[in-house]
């Protein structure tokens, strides 16, 4: 009952964030198309020898497989990348991804835990910069963000997004491009441009811990509803056991009790 209650506060923050995400990201794909005077740092590309990863996942337990599932993709993932001697840094989101990093002996830059039922910009934003102002530097050459997407009440899928350098394919496939933009900046493009995309990295980001935490929620609701179901079960199962353990411990000592009675 407290995840069911707790499920619809998060879907609806999940649901309320997705507008704002939507809508950034097409003013971001149409400035990839378009042909600015400059052109950010979040959009160059370049060969890729080191990678990081954002690993969203909970700070609590008891919701079934939702990290399990999560940290067995990106191990698969980050398998094929070590094969191409591509080097991995992690940023944590999450006690459950923070511990399995430290058993891994992964390569950890920053993290943040107990970021409670509601996430705040503010708590995410120091682990999130470390990774930002890496690819900036040149230390990694693309960012990728782990998380579990909000499907339905009964399904949550892992999902492993490339966050940066900002591909224009990726952001507005071919089959939805529409007619090509350009745009007008005040005061300048340089300041306008790394201001908007360090904001849609940032509401990707917020997006992915909102729809992890609609996620985990959900999938605490039907575990507890299973164990509860199965605890009823079990209980069902002991009582006829003990009844008949009773049944047969009267049946003994009348049995006794008639057998002496005879003897005498």
């Amino acid at each position: 009952m407290v995840a069911a209650s707790k499920m619809r506060r998060a879907q609806e923050r999940m649901r309320n964030a997705r507008p704002y995400a939507e809508k950034i990201r097409e003013i971001v794909a149409n400035l990839s198309k378009a042909n600015p005077e400059f052109r950010p740092a979040y959009m160059a590309t370049r060969e890729v020898k080191k990678v990081g990863t954002i690993l969203v996942t909970t700070d609590k337990g008891l919701c079934g497989g939702l990290n399990t599932n999560v940290l067995r993709f990106i191990t698969n993932q980050v398998r094929d990348l070590q094969e191409k001697n591509i080097e991995i840094v992690y940023t944590a989101i999450g006690s459950k991804g923070l511990q399995f990093l430290n058993r891994s002996k992964a390569k950890l830059i920053s993290q943040t835990i107990q970021i409670g039922d509601t996430p705040h910009m503010d708590v995410l934003i120091g682990a999130i910069v470390a990774q930002l102002e890496a690819f900036e530097r040149g230390e990694i050459d693309a960012v990728y963000l782990a998380y579990n997407r909000f499907v339905n009440a009964m399904k949550q899928e892992p999902v492993l997004e490339k966050l940066l350098p900002l591909e224009p394919a990726a952001l507005a496939p071919e089959d939805k491009a529409g007619n090509s933009w350009d745009y007008i900046y005040e005061p300048d493009a340089e300041s306008i441009l790394n201001g908007l995309l360090k904001r849609y990295v940032e509401a990707m980001i917020y997006q992915a811990v909102a729809e992890n935490m609609a996620s985990e929620q959900s999938a605490r609701m039907v575990s507890m509803k299973a164990a509860s179901d199965n605890a009823k079960n079990v209980i069902g199962e002991l009582q006829l056991e003990y009844n008949k353990t009773r049944q047969a411990a009267i049946t003994k000592e009348l049995s006794e009790i008639v057998g002496g009675a005879a003897a005498v």
